[in-house]
């Protein structure tokens, strides 16, 4: 979509919103008209949340959620059940768990899912950390929450394998979920469910 017709400050916008997920090159073009037509401020407040987000947050130490105090929210509070984690893929995982208010225990976020068509393997997500969380802790139970896609159940199936030699119950979410969608995207009610009918791994 970027063109030398256009100034090279418009197509440097254009190539960035391109380079983010869901937004291709049409989109971004869009994208970066209606800034460019709109008033300063609204750019200018865009640019801010960017610096705002690269500077004022961090991976939480203990869980790897995003979060702007270490440990996060989550994690320093002593009313959450410490021996109950729910491992998830993404931190917008967590966030659709919470809304559903069925879960009280800790967290744990691998940031992403086994894919070895993407080049993603074990070794890339935050699992060398969940082992050393589960081995030093006084966990009983681990939901392994990971989306009923073929990446997800590829990587709740390794988790299994590897968190056997460990004296934990291992339970996975009810199927209620729809096969191939995101947690993220899921209501409260469906999920809510999908927690209380989990199921043994």
């Amino acid at each position: 979509m970027t063109t030398n017709a256009l100034p090279q400050p418009v197509n440097r916008l254009i190539t960035e919103f391109a380079r983010l997920p869901g937004i291709g090159p049409k989109s971004a073009a869009r994208l970066t008209f209606y800034l460019l037509r709109g008033g300063d401020e609204q750019a200018l407040d865009l640019a801010q949340a960017l610096q705002d987000l690269k500077e004022r947050t961090q991976f939480c130490s203990v869980c790897f959620n995003i979060t702007e105090e270490d440990p996060c929210q989550i994690c320093a509070d002593d009313g959450r059940n410490p021996n109950l984690l729910c491992v998830v893929e993404e931190p917008l995982d967590l966030l659709a768990i919470e809304r559903s208010r069925a879960f009280n225990g800790r967290y744990h976020v691998l940031h992403g899912a086994i894919s070895p068509v993407e080049g993603i393997g074990p070794e890339d997500l935050k699992i060398t950390e969940l082992i050393e969380r589960v081995k030093n802790g006084h966990f009983t139970e681990i939901i392994l929450a990971t989306n009923p896609t073929l990446e997800g159940e590829s990587t709740a199936l390794y988790l299994t394998r590897r968190l056997k030699e460990f004296d934990v119950k291992l339970t996975g979410l009810a199927r209620g979920l729809s096969v191939g969608g995101d947690l993220e995207y899921t209501d409260e009610i469906t999920l809510g469910r999908a927690l209380e009918g989990r199921r043994e791994m």
